[in-house]
């Protein structure tokens, strides 16, 4: 699918394609492509002289291949752009940008949430833009947002885990969910940072290539310092999630240990009834009086269960069964 846009009285408008004669009839500054076709690539190659890259390449991880100008002039970036959903896990959607004849061409294999808020913004609000490099650092900014949003979806989270493992009776199925919250948690994190670091990186190779005007750069500037507030926050995040993870091993150890001690104290306290019959158990002819007694057998019962009483009490007055 393609997405022609152009300037219109200072707002960025989206025109339709439907053939070749539609992408021939414009002069826009933003071509947005979402899994084109065969087709499509060829409509942009002949039009305007762009070859774009495959899906493997648009993958290609290389930092030669991310960022670099090639021998006509044009420039080729890779970015990793967001997708923070509630369907589907979180991931990490990469995007070829190619900046030529005062255009900016993006191809990526779905649409993403970034892409849809700088298209309503720029319709909302003219004069926002006034360039095809003013489409991309708005992509940027509006991806360092995004993740913002994220970040702050992640803290309202681990507050809901916390509020469950500090809860006063916290069982093992509760630890079992909150474990499961805080990997999630932590998984979203890493990707924003790394997603963070790779926006830092493509906004500083636009600022070396010397493209930007007086007022680009300095948004350049400003994209760069809320990425790095949003750094200190990610570690903030990744310091709560280790906390709350140390905190909930500490309670399954502490449930466990709870098992463990009460299996203990009843070994404990069935030793001496456990010795008691075995003493009357042996099968020696000897001087045991109790034999010959009518109440020895109740008597050795009772003798037992006082045996095995006893330490229970004991155990209780002490504190340990607590």
């Amino acid at each position: 699918m393609i997405n022609v846009f152009v300037l219109h009285n200072g707002r960025l408008s989206q025109i339709n394609v439907e053939n070749r004669a539609d992408l021939e009839n414009t002069l826009p500054i933003w071509v947005d492509l979402t899994d084109p076709n065969e087709e499509e690539r060829e409509w942009v190659k002949s039009i305007y002289g762009v070859t774009l890259p495959g899906e493997d390449e648009v993958k290609d991880i290389e930092a030669s291949a991310r960022y670099y100008e090639a021998d006509n002039g044009d420039l080729h970036l890779r970015t990793d752009f967001l997708i923070d959903d509630d369907d589907e896990p979180a991931r990490t959607v990469t995007v070829a940008f190619i900046l030529a004849r005062d255009i900016l061409f993006s191809v990526h294999t779905i649409d993403l949430p970034v892409f849809r808020l700088v298209r309503m913004r720029a319709r909302s609000r003219p004069g926002s833009i006034a360039d095809y490099k003013d489409v991309l650092l708005d992509l940027y900014a509006t991806d360092a947002e995004y993740s913002a949003d994220a970040l702050e979806g992640i803290y309202q989270n681990l507050e809901d885990v916390s509020r469950s493992v500090l809860q006063k009776n916290f069982s093992d199925q509760d630890a079992a969910a909150a474990l499961n919250a805080i990997a999630q948690e932590e998984d979203l994190n890493g990707r924003i940072r790394r997603n963070m670091m790779d926006t830092r990186r493509a906004v500083s190779f636009l600022m070396r290539g010397r493209l930007l005007n007086a007022d680009q750069f300095e948004e350049a500037r400003q994209i760069l310092r809320d990425i790095e507030s949003l750094d200190g926050h990610t570690s903030f995040l990744f310091d709560k999630i280790n906390f709350l993870m140390d905190a909930t091993v500490g309670f399954i150890n502490i449930n466990q240990n709870k098992i463990i001690k009460i299996f203990s104290v009843a070994s404990v306290a069935f030793l001496p009834p456990t010795l008691i019959a075995s003493i009357y158990g042996m099968n020696f002819k000897g001087w045991f009086p109790e034999l010959d007694w009518q109440l020895g057998y109740p008597f050795a019962l009772a003798l037992m269960l006082a045996s095995a009483v006893t330490p229970f009490w004991y155990f209780r007055r002490r504190g340990w069964l607590k």
